[in-house]
């Protein structure tokens, strides 16, 4: 079940208004936090389905919501957490 923090809802609120953004401007538009605790946060609300997480043609990860319209479309997304070892601890 997927649980709210001022965090959480911080974050989910910043993706929606830029209908996605990559990890470094999230974590600069949240910059009372640290990039450990977007990077976390991100990595549980990815791990729930509750945003996506790709890794762009310049290396950069993009995040954005779901679009639960598209149904079957959202299967070739390779999500971080199955990427391989890039230095991320799971």
């Amino acid at each position: 079940m997927a649980s709210h923090t001022p965090v959480t809802d911080r974050i989910l609120g910043t993706v929606q208004r830029t209908h996605g953004c990559d990890l470094d401007t999230l974590t600069n538009s949240l910059s009372d936090l640290s990039w450990g605790q977007v990077f976390l946060e991100v990595d549980r609300l990815s791990r729930e389905g509750q945003v996506l997480v790709t890794l762009d043609t310049g290396g950069r990860y993009m995040i954005r919501l779901p679009d639960h319209n598209r149904g079957s479309a959202t299967h070739h997304v390779q999500s971080w957490s199955t990427k391989g070892s890039q230095g991320i601890a799971k």
